[in-house]
């Protein structure tokens, strides 16, 4: 990379001294990852349209009943292991499940419709759980300060590795099937938990870097001669983030549960994941509708699948290339976590107005994209002010169970109130209201993110 080139990323980034090999190492970590589940993401999707639309409700109480299996065993290596050897021996599971899928998709015809739901249910473990990890990993490494300059720009190849499992599935599944894709999505989850392990190995080098901000900040802000760490804070640094990998975070299996239950700042984060997967459940069974109205060919379906995702990701990666970054450090993170929830007011209203395809369509992009460019980075920022345990425990939980939680309560409501006969305009105008409370509810989360930052509540 030439000088120039670094200077230009630099400015882009307002990357610090001693960020950049970190930042590198999560670049990667999180391109394999989402790389890894956006070639299943199209076959995950296809197969629960060839189990039928009706049985997708069924399908996401199933994801439920499998989160709450799974949580306890991972809060359960939580307590027991040191960061750097649960967080790859969660991937480590999740390839070994992967592995099986191929067997079984080998000896079982892949358009067995039991085995295509049981892989629909996996996956939609599979994305939230490894996706928790990594976030409890960098909310955990990142100082608040830092994470709301960089985590746009790592976000970044979260995306690129989207569009290119996007393409990888678009353009390959034709040629390979999808059973062979199963085995390219495995290596790159264990390119991940290798990245995780080089990644341990920069956080001193970054916890570093953000003393000596919080140094030149101090600077700024006195009239005094100018300040640089003392020895003994450098020593006092190395020496922390020493032991805090080798840290066994401990507590009670359930630990999560009662953080969520006791702190009114997480029940409010709980509530945004409800709020957030309710409306975009509603979409997604709009969008399955549609799209298995327009074609019975499962390749074909794939594909679609497959092309918007792509669609969705060439937008995400425009926008936190230029702009994540910058909206967050401008407007706080109250009002780029209100970005979504107007545009899902908006979007609703019209869809109840005019509820084509073609509106459909680029609200779903829309809104995708900036959950992903926006929403998710600013999100994560507000797990950067919490004790070291609720950012893997409780976090873990709101992540994943409660997720679920939203998907179901959107699930059965859509399903009932199409079974009572309400047109897509009706349901469309049910999520304005929605929309309108989770806009209210970030605004009061990012106040209470900005006193927590400042030590002004605990």
């Amino acid at each position: 990379m030439t000088n120039s080139m670094t200077r230009m990323l630099t400015r882009a980034v307002d990357l610090r001294k001693g960020e950049g090999a970190a930042l590198a190492f999560s670049f990667i970590y999180y391109f394999l990852l989402l790389c890894s589940y956006y070639i299943l993401r199209p076959i995950r999707d296809e197969m629960g349209v060839a189990g039928g639309v009706d049985n997708l409700a069924w399908l996401f109480t199933g994801t439920l009943v499998g989160m709450m299996l799974l949580h306890p065993v991972f809060t359960s290596l939580v307590k027991r292991l040191p960061r750097n050897r649960f967080v790859p021996l969660t991937y480590r599971f999740f390839i070994l499940n992967l592995v099986f899928f191929f067997v079984l998709l080998k000896v079982i015809p892949e358009e067995n419709v039991w085995i295509g739901r049981i892989f629909f249910i996996w996956v939609s473990i599979f994305n939230l759980f490894v996706i928790s990890v990594f976030w409890s990993f960098m909310t955990d490494i990142y100082q608040s300060s830092q994470s709301k300059r960089l985590f746009g720009m790592l976000a970044v190849g979260g995306t690129i590795g989207a569009i290119t499992g996007s393409t990888i599935t678009s353009t390959l599944v034709s040629v390979l099937g999808p059973v062979n894709l199963l085995l390219i999505s495995a290596l790159l989850l264990e390119g991940a938990a290798r990245v995780s392990n080089a990644l341990e190995r920069s956080e001193q080098t970054l916890a570093l870097a953000a003393l000596e901000d919080e140094a030149r900040n101090a600077e700024k802000n006195s009239a005094s001669a100018e300040y640089i760490p003392s020895e003994a804070q450098t020593k006092g640094t190395i020496e922390a983030v020493a032991l805090k990998q080798k840290e066994i975070i401990g507590g009670s299996v359930f630990e999560g549960v009662g953080d969520v239950i006791r702190s009114p700042y997480l029940i409010g984060i709980a509530v945004l994941m409800l709020l957030f997967t309710v409306t975009s459940t509603y979409l997604y069974f709009m969008q399955a509708q549609i799209i298995s109205d327009v074609s019975s060919d499962s390749r074909i379906r794939t594909q679609v699948f497959a092309n918007i995702d792509l669609i969705v990701n060439i937008i995400t990666l425009l926008t936190q290339l230029f702009l994540t970054g910058r909206i967050m450090r401008w407007f706080g993170i109250g009002l780029s976590l209100a970005f979504l929830p107007i545009v899902s007011l908006i979007g609703f209203g019209i869809m109840g107005l005019a509820p084509t395809l073609l509106v459909l369509v680029l609200f779903q992009v829309l809104r995708r994209a900036g959950n992903y460019a926006i929403q998710r980075p600013a999100r994560e920022v507000l797990y950067t002010v919490l004790p070291r345990s609720e950012k893997y425990k409780a976090k873990n939980f709101n992540d994943t169970f409660v997720y679920r939680v939203g998907d179901q309560i959107g699930a059965w409501s859509y399903t009932a109130m199409a079974w009572l006969g309400l047109s897509v305009s009706s349901l469309a105008l049910s999520m304005v209201p929605v929309s309108a409370a989770w806009l209210f509810l970030v605004l009061w989360l990012g106040k209470r993110y900005q006193e927590k930052s400042r030590g002004q509540i605990p």
